[in-house]
């Protein structure tokens, strides 16, 4: 199932409803961790990998990492290969992907850090704050029915990454 939500409120509750204990997460965009740690009190028997490449990230999410054992914070920016190869070493798979890139109007970012990370991990559920990506889809309208049940887009199958979104420098061969 993907998810996609704008109110901060609703993107907690959210995340409430789909969490399960024992949950890999990967959060993309966690800021100074007001969501991690929502998220590491539910999942006491599983593991979040968070990511940000925010100054004000590092000290907060260094101090929650010594609280939670259970938590891998990369101070990295979520649209470089390094950053997805880094934790691709880690895991291979995981059950809710979490993308918070501040919550933004502009979509186009954050649908391709999305894109590519869901490609990748092939979660079983997916989370995004944007405003943008409501607004698109709220606004459009389309006499197709594509639905995923998944929370990647079944559409992308087993493709990999494509070669269009060379402007994020991810695309390899080895993931």
């Amino acid at each position: 199932m993907i998810k996609i939500t704008y109110k901060m409120k609703s993107y907690r509750e959210n995340l409430k409803d789909i969490i399960q204990p024992d949950d890999t997460i990967i959060e993309l965009g966690c800021h100074v961790g007001k969501s991690s740690q929502f998220m590491l009190n539910r999942i006491p028997n599983g593991n979040l990998i968070a990511l940000d490449n925010s100054p004000e990230a590092k000290s907060k999410m260094d101090k929650l990492s010594f609280e939670y054992k259970n938590l891998s914070f990369l101070n990295s920016d979520v649209r470089l290969h390094e950053s997805l190869k880094k934790v691709k070493e880690k895991i291979d798979k995981c059950d809710i992907l979490s993308v918070d890139l501040g919550g933004g109007y502009h979509p186009d970012t954050t649908f391709k850090v999305y894109y590519i990370w869901s490609s990748t991990f092939k979660p079983r559920d997916s989370i995004i704050r944007n405003r943008g990506l409501i607004d698109f889809i709220n606004t459009a309208t389309s006499n197709e029915d594509m639905h995923s049940e998944n929370g990647f887009l079944d559409s992308c199958g087993d493709m990999g990454i494509p070669p269009q979104i060379k402007e994020f420098k991810l695309w390899s061969e080895k993931i």
